[in-house]
């Protein structure tokens, strides 16, 4: 049997003390360990945070680039047609009459004005992932009359002989072939066509930067003064409200 003793002077330690102590300090480096690892994984998850904020492409940001340079581009002419005019004058005068006839060609470039973009009317749908883009309505610029390639053609007579007769209606055919030039201009084809030409090429211009950085979505274009679609677009989220300052 082990007997120990105990010196002169010395109060003897219980050994469940001892062990008590010893267990109290293996738990205080435990939690030290553990509020250490915690730390460390709260670093690299900031970090991990920070490098995704900061390599991660930004729709809205692609798409406001996109937008100035379509502002800086002014005016995107798309589409251009040419048309003929053909148009008939005639005067009479007592029993005398004359006519004249006019063929006008002439070319109509349809275009937008890229600088009433606004930056509302620009929205990207997160959850959709799709970019809507609402275009200014399309304007026609001309028609440029290809003065070379008119022809004029007339019944003669006397009055165009003893009267001006003939520089009226050849004026009054100009002006009536460039109002009929207009007209076909406008006519719903090639009013699709234009704006169906536009379209494409402003879906492009956005969706080519989106799909460069690898953000996957796609580019829908709308004109301001097409009739509303049962689509239902998104309007939640437009670059002014993302980005915090006015267009």
């Amino acid at each position: 049997m082990d007997q120990r003793v105990t010196p002169p002077g010395e109060t003897p330690q219980p050994p469940s003390r001892a062990r008590g102590g010893v267990g109290l300090f293996l738990t205080k480096v435990a939690g030290v360990l553990l509020l250490l690892v915690l730390a460390g994984l709260i670093v690299v998850w900031g970090v991990q945070r920070y490098v995704e904020d900061r390599l991660t492409p930004d729709p809205t940001t692609i798409a406001r680039a996109s937008l100035d340079g379509l502002r800086e581009q002014n005016r995107l002419s798309a589409f251009a047609a040419r048309y003929v005019a053909v148009v008939t004058s005639r005067q009479s005068q007592l029993v005398f009459s004359t006519e004249r006839t006019l063929i006008m060609p002439g070319m109509v470039r349809y275009e937008v004005d890229l600088g009433k973009l606004r930056q509302q009317d620009v929205r990207w749908d997160a959850n959709a992932r799709v970019l809507s883009v609402t275009l200014p309505p399309v304007e026609i610029d001309g028609p440029q009359v290809d003065l070379s390639a008119i022809r004029e053609y007339g019944s003669g007579g006397l009055l165009t002989t003893f009267t001006d007769a003939e520089q009226r209606l050849d004026a009054a055919n100009r002006t009536a072939g460039q109002v009929e030039l207009m007209r076909q201009a406008r006519a719903p084809a090639p009013m699709k066509l234009a704006r169906d030409a536009t379209r494409r090429a402003v879906e492009r211009s956005f969706a080519m930067p989106l799909r460069a950085a690898g953000v996957g979505g796609s580019v829908k274009v709308r004109f301001s003064d097409e009739p509303a679609s049962d689509e239902r677009w998104d309007t939640t989220r437009n670059l002014q409200e993302v980005l915090g300052n006015g267009g």
